[in-house]
Parts: structure tokens; sequence; C-alpha cells
């Protein structure tokens, strides 16, 4: 499908069904769809919580999937989780209705604006994002921001602003990203993931060339960490504007006069020598404070003042599932995190003990049977950062487990680590065994931040 047939297909009011809409991104590109006057329908596999959210808007929902769910649709788009033998895609396929991919659709989308900043990187991409997204805002640069989390900023995963300007978190699973249509192309690091796709670390740097190349010739620009190894050599001999950010004073953007009050990072900025601004982050981690000047980057391109990206990325406290503060219990703090790979785990867990806890138990839901098998041993590094460690079953997504990896393999290399079968257990865990002064995480991109509500419940009717 090109661009024109797409853009027909919304100002006509032709009905286009969304496969997969509970998802974050799914329910931002039915949104958005939905904003331009587009005639829109979706399913899912599961109950939405967005019930409401969708009858307001004019979306028809319908729980599970079928055959005859895409009957009347125009077109049809999907996440890339959802596979060919999907009724509502087989159903598609056999009555002739286009089917394209949640990528394809959001860079039709990002080729209406004169400036897109999609953000790339195995790991960083939802909180650089969103900080692009609080200094833009705050700025007054009323940008149009899609991201993968609940950003309190903007009001959820999506914001529709009325300027030329873009930003988008970009995913490389499945090459979605190379659908997209970036002026800057944020490139965080690139790291061993999603071997249930790529063949190995060459294939996925391979990628991540591909979407550098993505940029205009001329006018467009890559940011890129010149921290990360395998980035630098992505963008190595690209034939396209490059800037640098990283703790060497060898980027273009750096940082110096770093002071860590307790896990939270104070710092200058400088841009090749000279002071940028000085920060003051209200988000824990060093790596958060490398994301920062990717942001800088972006408003020094962008032509945001100095002060005014100061004032909105002090203005950032973080996303959903990120380091998210969610409550306490018997003088514990919990947190969630998304992490569900080893070097977000080890990311996570290292700016926790900056923290000074009395100690840190990290409630772990290994996520998809590749991910684990492939990382097994960087998982088992990863997690004996914390004090205790408690696994669940893994959580499939979208994979059937051929290799017959359990939990139980990992916690076997993992020093006094327990394994637990539901997360109904974990919060039976937590609540025998939270300390004062300890520092709990459930961690992981599946279910895991059911464990917190769970212990509610349970102590409501103890």
């Amino acid at each position: 499908m090109n661009y024109n047939e797409f853009n027909e297909i919304i100002n006509s009011g032709k009905l286009i069904h969304i496969c997969g809409i509970n998802g974050v991104s799914m329910r931002a590109l039915a949104k958005k769809l939905r904003d331009m006057g587009a005639n829109i329908q979706g399913s899912d596999r599961d109950p939405s919580p967005y019930l409401d959210e969708f009858n307001r808007l004019g979306i028809r929902f319908t729980q599970g999937h079928d055959v005859d769910n895409t009957k009347g649709a125009s077109l049809v788009i999907r996440t890339a989780a959802v596979l060919d033998n999907n009724p509502d895609i087989v159903g598609a396929r056999k009555r002739g209705t286009p089917v394209i991919e949640r990528a394809e659709a959001w860079g039709m989308l990002m080729s209406r604006y004169g400036c897109s900043v999609c953000v790339a990187g195995t790991h960083g991409k939802t909180s650089t994002t969103s900080m692009i997204a609080t200094f833009t805002q705050s700025a007054g640069c009323d940008p149009t921001v899609m991201v993968g989390g609940n950003l309190s900023n903007i009001g959820g995963s999506l914001r529709i602003g009325g300027s030329d300007l873009f930003v988008a978190e970009a995913c490389e699973y499945k090459n979605s990203f190379l659908s997209f249509t970036p002026t800057i192309a944020i490139i965080l690091n690139i790291d061993r993931d999603h071997l249930d796709f790529f063949s190995d670390t060459d294939d996925i740097i391979a990628s991540f060339t591909k979407f550098a190349y993505l940029v205009p010739e001329q006018e467009g620009v890559v940011i890129a960490c010149l921290d990360d190894a395998n980035t630098v050599k992505a963008v190595k001999d690209i034939n396209r504007r490059v800037i640098t950010f990283g703790l060497s004073k060898e980027a273009d953007f750096y940082l110096d006069d770093l002071t860590n009050h307790e896990g939270y990072y104070s710092f200058d900025i400088y841009h090749k020598g000279e002071l940028f601004t000085h920060l003051d982050m209200n988000v824990p981690g060093i790596h958060n404070a490398r994301n920062s000047l990717a942001a800088a980057a972006t408003a020094w391109l962008l032509g945001v003042p100095a002060d005014d990206f100061k004032a909105g990325i002090e203005q950032y406290h973080g996303v959903g599932r990120r380091f998210e503060y969610r409550g306490s219990y018997n003088g514990a703090r919990i947190y969630d995190d998304y992490a569900h790979h080893p070097s977000e785990i080890e990311a996570t867990l290292k700016a926790a003990a900056d923290m000074k806890p009395k100690r840190t138990i990290c409630v772990f839901q290994p996520h998809t049977y590749s991910r684990t098998v492939s990382l097994l041993n960087e998982f088992a590094d990863a997690l004996s950062h914390c004090d205790v460690c408690v696994l669940t079953e893994i959580f499939a997504a979208r994979e059937t487990n051929f290799s017959g990896i359990t939990s139980q393999k990992l916690s076997s290399m993992i020093k006094d680590s327990i394994c637990v079968p539901s997360l109904d257990a974990a919060a039976d865990f937590l609540i025998a065994n939270a300390q004062p002064g300890d520092l709990i995480f459930t961690m992981g991109a599946g279910d895991i931040n059911k464990v917190y509500d769970l212990m509610k419940t349970k102590l409501r009717h103890e």
C-alpha cells in the first residue's frame, strides 16, 4: 500500500481494522487515525481495559480474533507480533483486504511532518523519547508524540500536536523502524536481543545502519552514542551527518562534574567544549544521565534554547514501568520496571544500589523463551546484582517453548535465588519477607506489574 492509497482510506471514512488494539502503540495509532477522521474498529485476544475510552472515541472493540472480524474493512493494520495464521488476518487475506504492519502505518503518518525525531536503540527508547517529548512540549514546540509507555506529561502514550514536529519511539524488532521516515535518527545503543528474528549481532548492527540511512542525505542527522561500540560500528562509514554523545569528552555532547545524590545525578552538559547547561536529574541512574545527552543534542538541532531544555528535562519524572514507584509496605519501597534484557536489568539494579538500600529484592519474570535461552548466562550475571532474586515462570508472549528452557534452570545459576509458581505466590513472598529499608522491584515486560496490586488486595483482606 502506498501513501496515496493510505490517505484515501483515511479521508473517505472507509473502515480500518486494528488487530491487537490493546497494545500501547496500536492504541495510540487507533487514536491518531480517529483524530484524523478515520473510521476505526479493533480486536484483541483479551478484554480491553480501555473500553470506556474506545467507546468515547467511537472505536468499536471486539474481544477475540475471528475471520469475520475484518469483514467490511478496507484496511487491516497489525502488530509485528500478530502472525499470518491469526484469524483476523486469515479472513482479511481471504477477502483480498490489504494488510500492513503498525510500523508501515506510523511511517506513512510520520511522512506528513517536516521534522521527525525517531529514537532507536535496544535499551532506553521509551525513556529518551519521553524526555524529548517533555522538553519539546514545555518549550512550546507543540509536538505530536508516540511513545511506548504511559507518560503522564502527555496523558498517555500519544500526544497530538499542532506543529510540524513528530517525536516517535522506533523499535528494531522485525526491522519495524525501517518503515519510519526520520529526519533525526537517534541510536542509543545496540545489544544482542530479538534473536528469534535477528541471526546474530552483526545482523542487528546492519539493521541499525539501514535505519541511519533513512535520514535525508542533505538535511538529515544521526545522533549516535559514542560509548557503545556496536553503535559506532553501525554509523562508522555512513554518508550522513552524525552527532555523537557520551560520557567521553571525545563526543560532541558529553557531561562533566558528575555528582551522585544516592542514585540521582547532577552534571554539566558540554557541546564541543562549551557549556550547554546544567542538569539535576529527577530520574535515577547513570543510564538516564546518558540518555539526557541524546535529548540535549536533539534540543540543539531543533533550536530549543538551553534554558528551555533544562526546564523541560527537570520536569521529567519518568514514564510508566521504568523505575516507577508503586508504593511501600512494611518500610520497604516497591518499584516496577520494564527491564527484560540483561543490560537493562543490570542498569536498573546498579541504580538501585546507588540509593543505598538495606537490601535489593528483585522479582523477575523472564520474557520469551528465545530471549531467556539465548542470553541465559547474561541473565544470571545481571540478576546477581540484587540481594534476593525471585523468579516467576517465563512469560511466553508470542512463543512456544521448543527449547525446554525454564526459570528453574536460570535459578540454578543464581546464588540463593528461588522460583515461585505464580504472580500470586510472588505477592505472598513479598508480604512475608519485605523489611524496612528494602528496595523491591517487580521486573519484566510481561504482566509482572500485577504483583503490587495483588499485594494490596491480599493486605486489604487480612
